[in-house]
Protein backbone atom coordinates (compact mmCIF):
# COMPACT_ATOMS: atom_id res chain seq x y z
CA UNK A 1 0.00 0.00 0.00
CA UNK A 2 1.03 3.36 -0.66
CA UNK A 3 0.76 5.44 2.42
CA UNK A 4 -0.89 9.08 2.77
CA UNK A 5 2.52 11.48 2.37
CA UNK A 6 3.32 9.11 -0.80
CA UNK A 7 -0.04 9.78 -2.18
CA UNK A 8 0.28 13.58 -0.91
CA UNK A 9 3.79 13.80 -3.30
CA UNK A 10 2.28 12.06 -6.23
CA UNK A 11 -0.29 14.50 -6.57
CA UNK A 12 1.62 17.60 -6.44
CA UNK A 13 3.67 15.98 -9.58
CA UNK A 14 1.74 17.97 -12.19
CA UNK A 15 2.34 14.98 -14.99
CA UNK A 16 0.67 11.71 -15.01
CA UNK A 17 2.75 9.27 -12.43
CA UNK A 18 1.41 5.49 -12.12
CA UNK A 19 2.47 3.15 -9.31
CA UNK A 20 2.52 -0.91 -10.68
CA UNK A 21 3.52 -3.46 -8.30
CA UNK A 22 4.63 -6.98 -8.82
CA UNK A 23 1.55 -8.26 -10.05
CA UNK A 24 1.33 -6.01 -12.70
CA UNK A 25 -1.40 -3.83 -11.48
CA UNK A 26 -1.83 -0.28 -10.68
CA UNK A 27 -1.38 0.34 -6.98
CA UNK A 28 -1.12 4.09 -6.72
CA UNK A 29 -1.88 6.89 -9.83
CA UNK A 30 -1.99 11.10 -8.59
CA UNK A 31 -4.39 13.23 -9.40
CA UNK A 32 -3.09 13.98 -13.03
CA UNK A 33 -3.30 10.70 -13.86
CA UNK A 34 -6.76 10.49 -12.96
CA UNK A 35 -7.58 12.98 -15.25
CA UNK A 36 -6.34 11.64 -18.05
CA UNK A 37 -7.14 7.76 -17.78
CA UNK A 38 -11.12 7.50 -17.70
CA UNK A 39 -10.80 3.81 -16.73
CA UNK A 40 -8.50 4.12 -13.97
CA UNK A 41 -8.63 2.19 -10.45
CA UNK A 42 -6.44 0.88 -8.28
CA UNK A 43 -6.13 -2.94 -8.27
CA UNK A 44 -6.92 -3.29 -11.78
CA UNK A 45 -3.75 -4.57 -13.94
CA UNK A 46 -2.37 -1.69 -15.91
CA UNK A 47 -2.56 -3.74 -19.06
CA UNK A 48 -6.23 -2.60 -19.33
CA UNK A 49 -5.83 0.93 -18.84
CA UNK A 50 -3.05 1.37 -20.94
CA UNK A 51 -3.17 -1.04 -23.95
CA UNK A 52 0.15 -0.28 -25.43
CA UNK A 53 2.28 -3.76 -26.64
CA UNK A 54 5.30 -1.22 -26.09
CA UNK A 55 4.85 0.04 -22.80
CA UNK A 56 4.14 -3.45 -21.43
CA UNK A 57 7.65 -4.92 -22.88
CA UNK A 58 9.25 -1.77 -21.24
CA UNK A 59 7.64 -2.47 -18.22
CA UNK A 60 8.68 -6.26 -18.43
CA UNK A 61 11.92 -5.12 -18.63
CA UNK A 62 12.02 -2.49 -15.87
CA UNK A 63 10.73 -5.79 -13.88
CA UNK A 64 12.93 -8.48 -14.78
CA UNK A 65 16.20 -6.22 -15.21
CA UNK A 66 16.13 -2.91 -13.42
CA UNK A 67 16.52 -1.44 -16.41
CA UNK A 68 15.24 2.72 -16.69
CA UNK A 69 13.40 3.15 -20.48
CA UNK A 70 11.28 5.72 -22.29
CA UNK A 71 8.62 4.90 -24.85
CA UNK A 72 6.43 6.60 -27.10
CA UNK A 73 2.47 5.95 -26.78
CA UNK A 74 -0.56 7.26 -27.94
CA UNK A 75 -3.39 7.42 -25.13
CA UNK A 76 -7.12 7.76 -25.82
CA UNK A 77 -8.38 10.62 -23.22
CA UNK A 78 -11.56 11.58 -22.42
CA UNK A 79 -10.85 15.38 -24.52
CA UNK A 80 -8.50 14.10 -27.00
CA UNK A 81 -5.66 11.60 -27.82
CA UNK A 82 -2.74 12.51 -25.64
CA UNK A 83 0.68 11.41 -27.25
CA UNK A 84 3.30 11.00 -24.42
CA UNK A 85 7.01 9.70 -23.76
CA UNK A 86 6.67 7.01 -20.67
CA UNK A 87 9.81 6.67 -18.52
CA UNK A 88 9.28 3.70 -17.04
CA UNK A 89 12.05 2.90 -13.49
CA UNK A 90 12.56 0.36 -10.94
CA UNK A 91 11.44 1.27 -7.09
CA UNK A 92 13.54 0.18 -4.29
CA UNK A 93 10.17 -1.07 -3.44
CA UNK A 94 10.40 -3.56 -6.43
CA UNK A 95 7.37 -1.04 -8.04
CA UNK A 96 7.55 0.47 -10.84
CA UNK A 97 6.88 3.90 -11.69
CA UNK A 98 5.51 5.13 -14.91
CA UNK A 99 5.52 9.29 -15.63
CA UNK A 100 3.72 10.47 -18.69
CA UNK A 101 4.97 13.23 -20.29
CA UNK A 102 2.34 15.06 -22.41
CA UNK A 103 4.61 15.75 -25.91
CA UNK A 104 1.19 16.30 -27.98
CA UNK A 105 1.64 20.08 -28.75
CA UNK A 106 5.48 19.50 -29.48
CA UNK A 107 4.77 16.68 -31.87
CA UNK A 108 1.74 19.07 -33.02
CA UNK A 109 4.07 22.05 -33.48
CA UNK A 110 6.90 19.80 -35.10
CA UNK A 111 4.57 18.77 -37.88
CA UNK A 112 3.11 22.38 -38.40
CA UNK A 113 6.23 23.50 -39.12
CA UNK A 114 6.97 20.03 -41.67
CA UNK A 115 3.76 21.50 -43.29
CA UNK A 116 5.22 24.84 -43.60
CA UNK A 117 8.37 23.94 -45.09
CA UNK A 118 6.48 21.66 -47.39
CA UNK A 119 3.95 24.08 -48.44
CA UNK A 120 6.91 27.26 -49.19
CA UNK A 121 8.53 24.80 -51.19
CA UNK A 122 5.78 23.99 -53.04
CA UNK A 123 4.61 27.56 -53.76
CA UNK A 124 8.30 28.39 -55.12
CA UNK A 125 9.14 25.55 -56.88
CA UNK A 126 6.35 26.28 -59.49
CA UNK A 127 7.19 29.50 -60.12
CA UNK A 128 11.23 28.64 -60.25
CA UNK A 129 10.39 25.87 -62.78
CA UNK A 130 8.34 27.86 -64.89
CA UNK A 131 11.18 30.26 -65.29
CA UNK A 132 13.97 27.88 -65.73
CA UNK A 133 11.73 26.64 -68.51
CA UNK A 134 11.38 29.81 -70.24
CA UNK A 135 15.44 30.86 -69.53
CA UNK A 136 16.05 27.56 -71.53
CA UNK A 137 13.62 28.34 -74.18
CA UNK A 138 14.70 31.65 -74.61
CA UNK A 139 18.54 30.95 -74.86
CA UNK A 140 17.38 28.20 -77.55
CA UNK A 141 14.12 27.75 -80.08
CA UNK A 142 12.72 30.64 -79.04
CA UNK A 143 16.03 33.49 -79.47
CA UNK A 144 15.71 34.80 -82.39
CA UNK A 145 11.64 34.96 -82.58
CA UNK A 146 11.02 38.16 -81.01
CA UNK A 147 6.97 37.42 -80.31
CA UNK A 148 7.54 34.30 -78.47
CA UNK A 149 10.26 36.32 -76.38
CA UNK A 150 7.71 39.09 -75.61
CA UNK A 151 5.49 36.04 -74.61
CA UNK A 152 7.70 34.28 -72.75
CA UNK A 153 8.97 37.27 -70.98
CA UNK A 154 5.59 38.33 -69.92
CA UNK A 155 4.86 34.83 -68.32
CA UNK A 156 8.48 35.39 -66.25
CA UNK A 157 7.48 38.58 -65.06
CA UNK A 158 4.30 37.49 -63.71
CA UNK A 159 6.37 34.03 -61.86
CA UNK A 160 8.47 36.64 -60.36
CA UNK A 161 6.00 38.54 -59.30
CA UNK A 162 4.46 35.78 -57.95
CA UNK A 163 7.21 34.68 -55.98
CA UNK A 164 8.10 38.21 -54.87
CA UNK A 165 4.42 38.52 -53.33
CA UNK A 166 4.88 35.51 -51.59
CA UNK A 167 8.49 36.34 -50.29
CA UNK A 168 6.59 39.81 -49.24
CA UNK A 169 4.07 38.01 -47.53
CA UNK A 170 6.17 35.64 -45.27
CA UNK A 171 8.18 38.48 -44.03
CA UNK A 172 5.33 39.93 -43.12
CA UNK A 173 3.78 37.23 -41.51
CA UNK A 174 7.09 36.71 -39.74
CA UNK A 175 6.96 40.25 -38.21
CA UNK A 176 3.07 40.17 -36.99
CA UNK A 177 3.70 37.25 -35.37
CA UNK A 178 7.16 38.29 -33.91
CA UNK A 179 4.89 41.59 -32.19
CA UNK A 180 2.12 39.78 -31.54
CA UNK A 181 2.12 39.47 -27.51
CA UNK A 182 3.13 43.63 -28.04
CA UNK A 183 -0.76 45.11 -27.80
CA UNK A 184 -0.77 48.75 -29.97
CA UNK A 185 -1.31 51.99 -28.05
CA UNK A 186 -1.80 54.48 -30.30
CA UNK A 187 -5.10 55.71 -31.08
CA UNK A 188 -6.33 55.50 -34.98
CA UNK A 189 -9.25 56.59 -36.63
CA UNK A 190 -10.89 53.52 -37.74
CA UNK A 191 -13.28 55.20 -40.45
CA UNK A 192 -10.06 57.45 -42.09
CA UNK A 193 -8.23 53.73 -42.62
CA UNK A 194 -10.42 52.11 -44.52
CA UNK A 195 -10.65 55.30 -46.62
CA UNK A 196 -7.52 55.28 -47.50
CA UNK A 197 -7.57 51.31 -48.58
CA UNK A 198 -10.72 51.91 -50.25
CA UNK A 199 -8.88 54.32 -52.47
CA UNK A 200 -5.54 52.47 -52.87
CA UNK A 201 -7.96 49.47 -54.28
CA UNK A 202 -10.08 52.08 -56.67
CA UNK A 203 -8.05 51.06 -59.88
CA UNK A 204 -8.21 47.65 -59.10
CA UNK A 205 -12.08 47.77 -58.15
CA UNK A 206 -12.89 49.81 -61.04
CA UNK A 207 -10.90 47.71 -63.68
CA UNK A 208 -12.98 44.92 -62.15
CA UNK A 209 -16.48 46.68 -62.31
CA UNK A 210 -16.48 46.29 -59.14
CA UNK A 211 -18.56 49.07 -56.61
CA UNK A 212 -16.78 49.58 -53.41
CA UNK A 213 -18.81 51.60 -50.78
CA UNK A 214 -18.51 52.81 -47.61
CA UNK A 215 -21.32 52.72 -44.74
CA UNK A 216 -19.99 54.20 -41.55
CA UNK A 217 -21.02 56.07 -38.93
CA UNK A 218 -20.20 59.57 -38.61
CA UNK A 219 -16.61 61.07 -36.89
CA UNK A 220 -13.91 59.55 -36.69
CA UNK A 221 -13.80 56.54 -34.50
CA UNK A 222 -10.88 55.86 -32.51
CA UNK A 223 -9.25 52.79 -31.46
CA UNK A 224 -5.61 51.49 -29.88
CA UNK A 225 -4.18 49.90 -33.42
CA UNK A 226 -1.24 50.36 -35.81
CA UNK A 227 -2.48 51.87 -38.36
CA UNK A 228 0.00 50.16 -40.78
CA UNK A 229 -0.81 46.66 -39.87
CA UNK A 230 -5.14 47.65 -40.11
CA UNK A 231 -4.58 48.66 -43.53
CA UNK A 232 -3.15 46.16 -44.53
CA UNK A 233 -6.20 43.88 -43.25
CA UNK A 234 -8.13 46.08 -44.65
CA UNK A 235 -6.34 46.18 -48.12
CA UNK A 236 -6.77 42.41 -47.74
CA UNK A 237 -10.27 41.80 -47.04
CA UNK A 238 -11.21 44.22 -49.45
CA UNK A 239 -8.74 42.87 -52.39
CA UNK A 240 -9.98 39.90 -51.99
CA UNK A 241 -13.67 40.97 -51.50
CA UNK A 242 -13.07 42.39 -55.40
CA UNK A 243 -11.22 39.51 -56.70
CA UNK A 244 -13.35 36.30 -55.22
CA UNK A 245 -16.87 38.63 -55.21
CA UNK A 246 -16.50 40.48 -58.53
CA UNK A 247 -19.92 38.73 -59.90
CA UNK A 248 -21.97 40.77 -57.75
CA UNK A 249 -20.63 44.14 -58.85
CA UNK A 250 -20.73 45.52 -55.12
CA UNK A 251 -18.37 45.32 -52.49
CA UNK A 252 -19.80 47.55 -48.93
CA UNK A 253 -17.88 48.23 -46.31
CA UNK A 254 -19.62 48.75 -43.15
CA UNK A 255 -18.16 50.27 -40.06
CA UNK A 256 -20.39 50.42 -36.95
CA UNK A 257 -20.19 50.81 -32.65
CA UNK A 258 -21.02 48.22 -30.84
CA UNK A 259 -22.08 49.66 -27.43
CA UNK A 260 -20.92 45.82 -25.89
CA UNK A 261 -19.28 43.05 -27.74
CA UNK A 262 -19.61 39.74 -25.28
CA UNK A 263 -16.52 37.82 -26.07
CA UNK A 264 -14.25 40.99 -25.57
CA UNK A 265 -16.27 41.69 -22.75
CA UNK A 266 -16.97 45.58 -23.48
CA UNK A 267 -17.48 48.35 -26.15
CA UNK A 268 -16.21 47.40 -29.71
CA UNK A 269 -16.24 48.73 -33.51
CA UNK A 270 -17.20 46.45 -36.12
CA UNK A 271 -15.86 46.30 -40.07
CA UNK A 272 -17.49 44.41 -42.07
CA UNK A 273 -16.26 43.69 -45.60
CA UNK A 274 -19.44 42.24 -47.42
CA UNK A 275 -19.69 40.55 -51.59
CA UNK A 276 -22.58 39.31 -53.28
CA UNK A 277 -20.28 37.00 -54.83
CA UNK A 278 -20.23 33.49 -54.93
CA UNK A 279 -19.58 32.88 -51.46
CA UNK A 280 -17.48 30.17 -49.76
CA UNK A 281 -18.68 25.81 -49.27
CA UNK A 282 -19.24 26.02 -45.23
CA UNK A 283 -16.72 23.06 -45.46
CA UNK A 284 -13.48 25.21 -46.24
CA UNK A 285 -14.92 28.27 -43.18
CA UNK A 286 -13.22 26.93 -40.10
CA UNK A 287 -9.73 26.88 -42.48
CA UNK A 288 -9.73 29.92 -44.48
CA UNK A 289 -7.25 31.51 -42.37
CA UNK A 290 -5.32 28.33 -42.44
CA UNK A 291 -1.54 28.94 -43.96
CA UNK A 292 -1.87 28.51 -47.45
CA UNK A 293 -5.25 27.17 -47.56
CA UNK A 294 -7.40 27.58 -50.34
CA UNK A 295 -11.19 27.30 -50.93
CA UNK A 296 -10.02 27.22 -54.65
CA UNK A 297 -6.63 26.76 -55.18
CA UNK A 298 -6.58 27.04 -59.18
CA UNK A 299 -8.74 30.26 -59.19
CA UNK A 300 -6.71 31.74 -56.37
CA UNK A 301 -3.01 31.30 -58.22
CA UNK A 302 -4.78 33.01 -61.18
CA UNK A 303 -5.65 35.78 -59.09
CA UNK A 304 -2.08 36.41 -57.60
CA UNK A 305 -2.90 34.86 -53.99
CA UNK A 306 -0.40 33.40 -51.88
CA UNK A 307 -2.88 31.59 -49.47
CA UNK A 308 -1.23 33.78 -46.64
CA UNK A 309 -3.33 37.03 -46.66
CA UNK A 310 -5.85 35.53 -44.19
CA UNK A 311 -3.32 34.37 -42.17
CA UNK A 312 -1.91 37.62 -42.01
CA UNK A 313 -4.82 39.30 -41.08
CA UNK A 314 -5.66 36.61 -38.43
CA UNK A 315 -2.37 37.39 -36.39
CA UNK A 316 -3.05 41.24 -37.22
CA UNK A 317 -6.44 40.92 -35.50
CA UNK A 318 -5.27 38.78 -32.79
CA UNK A 319 -2.13 41.55 -31.69
CA UNK A 320 -5.21 43.95 -31.38
CA UNK A 321 -7.22 41.55 -28.95
CA UNK A 322 -9.25 41.48 -31.78
CA UNK A 323 -12.28 39.14 -33.77
CA UNK A 324 -11.95 37.67 -37.18
CA UNK A 325 -15.43 36.20 -38.05
CA UNK A 326 -16.11 34.66 -41.41
CA UNK A 327 -19.71 34.26 -42.70
CA UNK A 328 -20.82 32.86 -45.62
CA UNK A 329 -23.36 30.65 -47.92
CA UNK A 330 -22.76 29.59 -51.64
CA UNK A 331 -24.15 31.56 -53.53
CA UNK A 332 -24.96 34.04 -51.18
CA UNK A 333 -21.50 36.04 -50.81
CA UNK A 334 -19.64 36.66 -47.78
CA UNK A 335 -19.18 38.84 -44.73
CA UNK A 336 -15.70 38.97 -43.40
CA UNK A 337 -15.87 40.54 -39.29
CA UNK A 338 -13.17 42.58 -38.10
CA UNK A 339 -14.16 43.46 -34.68
CA UNK A 340 -11.59 45.58 -32.48
CA UNK A 341 -12.07 46.65 -28.50
CA UNK A 342 -12.76 50.35 -28.59
CA UNK A 343 -10.62 50.80 -25.80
Amino acid sequence: MIDIATETMLDAVPMPVLIVDTQERILAGNRAARGVFSDFAVGRPYVTVLRQPQLGAAVDSAFREGQASSVRVVIAAPRRDMVAMVACSLLPEGLVMLVFEDITALEEAEAMRRDFVANVSHELRTPLTALMGFVETLRGAAKDDPVARERFLAIMEREAGRMNRLVGDLLSLSRVEAEERRRPTTKVDVVAVVKASIQTLRPMSEAAAVTVRLEDEAGPILVPADADQLTQVFNNLIENAVKYGASGGEVRVRVTRLPHEAVLRGPAIQVAVIDRGEGIEPLHLPRLTERFYRADSHRSREQGGTGLGLAIVKHIVARHRGRLRIESEKGQGSRFLVILPEV
